[in-house]
């Protein structure tokens, strides 16, 4: 191993160092470079979670090829502008120089320069500059975000065209699922046990391992919900509640509503997470705040809304501001409580001291949400905690219960005849994503014409999620317990937080109050409705505690407690499911 200026890299750019890693690479970097030094590949697939350090791999990487004469220059390949210039902040602190500035129009960089920083888009504008680059020199490409290169296939197509001929490639991702079937290029791809290609990674460290090694923040989940209204395209007013059993469009409309800045919702949780974000910085004196806005438009409504609540000005950052990427930088080193964004701070970009954040955007894809939440993962201090704000929307709610979930990316998708339990549920979740996905297009169509109104909403808290378990889901959870849990201190190790939680759930049922409107009389069919949105919420927690997919569990209580599916069976068929299952918890299978 060499002595080089990487010997003394930080674990974590651009800012502060992790907790118990500053002089010294953390354990899974070493172990990455180690199998990398040992098997000397062409291609190396690197894939970690957010805020686990892929920058700093990468760059110890780098200099150990330059000085052992192995490549002669460097490429890196990022998503944005601004992660252009951070990689070359970060390479310039182990002494490699890096053109963060290189254009198309030129042939090559400065002698000063030890390699440039490119974004995906511009490759994809000109792969023969690139390429004639490549060839030039022994290049090391470093392909940061690598699942970008799928995003179509005239980039992947580009990519391949500028870097086929590289000399060493290294790939590097925190979420390598994509929901479309688009190939990677220069990733590996492998037959599963059902046929299906995945992707195959030559080093993986999840956010459940990182979780365990203190590399990374544990995340609380505070879900809010409440009474919405709205007008739709055809004149019809409706109203629903977030949070309750709806038909898709009427989660669409819901969660549209809700996201709305002239409703009582968004004042309402912003507030909130402020509230929240006050209580973390009594032992985090830095920890900042994060909004992640759906369009511009509401992005500079909510920092409005946000100066009102606290009296000072947040960091707004647009992605097609020129000062973007240096408000983030300012934000960064300074210790100002808010800034709001659009996607510019969704992937990539490092501000460690973020530590709470409230996702009020209707992007609903897995890829991005993982993004997102790795925003406020970074941990820099034993016990640092996360807290994220959501909308109580199923598919969000899924993604913040699969957070630990390792997933990669498939090229393929099973046949619907003879599919297995395990297929469907994966095409069924792949088809409640696509669905998903084209809620939002049709809403920002909607919103666009002026065919959909938001009339009226109001924010209520409605339970936390924290390692895929719900807490005071089901009660009348009261303003001092809503309070009670926006105090939790702000330093707690995972079982802490789980300990305090636990204390309250059981104050709750101890105290004898009872269920949601359980003083009133409730329609046949919304009984039924809650009867399966309970049934649901245990298969999804004995998932994870059995590992089995939610479908064969289904198929499991069903077989045994006879009746037809789910959305066709009784109030008594379900409840007779619900008692099965809670005796599973208790091992009495």
């Amino acid at each position: 191993m060499s002595t080089s200026a990487a010997e003394h890299l930080s674990p974590a750019f651009p800012e502060r160092a992790a907790w118990g890693t500053a002089g010294k690479l953390r354990a899974w970097q070493a172990g990455a470079l180690q199998r990398y030094l040992e098997t000397n590949p062409r291609d190396f697939l690197a894939v970690a979670t957010p805020g686990a350090g892929k920058t700093t791999f990468a760059l110890r990487l780098a200099t150990e090829l330059l000085g052992r004469g192995i490549v002669d220059s460097v490429t890196i390949v990022a998503p944005t502008e601004h992660l252009k210039t951070q990689w070359a902040d970060a390479a310039a602190r182990v002494g490699i120089q890096i053109d963060p500035k290189f254009t198309n129009r030129q042939v090559d960089e400065a002698s000063d320069y030890h390699g440039v920083a490119l974004t995906y888009q511009g490759v994809a504008s000109n792969p023969e500059v690139h390429r004639i680059r490549t060839l030039r020199t022994r290049t090391l490409v470093i392909l940061d975000e690598v699942h970008h290169g799928g995003d179509n296939k005239s980039w992947g197509d580009a990519l391949r065209v500028a870097f086929e001929g590289a000399t060493r490639r290294v790939c590097l991702t925190g979420t390598p699922f994509r929901s479309d079937t688009s190939p990677i290029p220069f990733v590996r791809y492998e037959h599963d046990a059902a046929g299906i290609r995945r992707s195959a990674s030559d080093y993986a460290y999840g956010y459940a391992e990182a979780l365990a090694d203190g590399v990374v923040r544990p995340v609380l989940f505070l879900a809010y919900g409440g009474n919405m209204r709205w007008r739709t395209r055809a004149g019809d007013e409706i109203a629903a509640r977030l949070g309750t059993p709806m038909t898709k469009d009427a989660i669409a409309g819901a969660w549209r509503t809700a996201l709305d800045p002239n409703g009582a919702w968004i004042p309402s949780v912003l507030q909130a997470a402020d509230k929240r974000l006050s209580e973390v910085r009594r032992h985090v004196p830095d920890a900042g705040g994060l909004v992640i806005a759906s369009n511009q438009t509401a992005a500079r409504a909510y920092a409005r809304t946000l100066e009102a609540i606290t009296g000072s000005k947040p960091t707004v950052v647009l992605s097609d501001d020129l000062g973007a990427s240096s408000r983030i930088e300012d934000f960064a080193k300074s210790d100002d409580r808010w800034m709001v964004a659009v996607r510019m701070v969704s992937e990539g970009v490092d501000v460690p001291r973020l530590c709470v954040g409230v996702y009020a955007t209707s992007t609903s894809t897995p890829l991005f949400f993982a993004q997102a939440v790795g925003r406020f993962v970074r941990a820099r201090k034993r016990g640092e905690t996360a807290s994220v704000f959501l909308p109580t929307v199923p598919i969000i709610l899924e993604h913040a219960a699969r957070l630990e979930e390792q997933r990669d990316h498939a090229l393929d998708r099973p046949s619907r005849p003879g599919e297995s339990p395990e297929d469907a549920m994966w095409s069924e979740e792949e088809g409640l994503l696509a669905a998903a996905n084209r809620e939002e297009k049709a809403s920002g169509d909607l919103l666009d014409d002026g065919s959909f109104e938001a009339l009226e909403s109001e924010a209520e808290f409605d339970h936390v999620l924290f390692d895929a378990e719900q807490f005071g889901m089901g009660f009348e959870v009261s303003t001092e317990d809503e309070q009670e849990y926006l105090g939790l201190p702000g330093l707690l190790e995972p079982d802490q937080v789980s300990k305090l939680l636990r204390q309250r759930q059981d104050k709750l049922v101890k105290s004898g109050r009872k269920r949601r409107d359980d003083d009133e009389p409730v329609a046949a069919h919304r009984a039924l409705a809650n009867q399966r949105k309970e049934l649901n919420g245990l298969v999804a927690q004995y998932a994870r505690k059995s590992g089995q997919p939610h479908a064969v569990i289904h198929n499991d209580l069903r077989q045994q407690c006879g009746g037809p599916t789910l959305d066709r069976a009784s109030s008594e068929q379900v409840s007779a499911r619900i008692e099965l299952i809670r005796r599973w918890f208790v091992g009495r299978r």
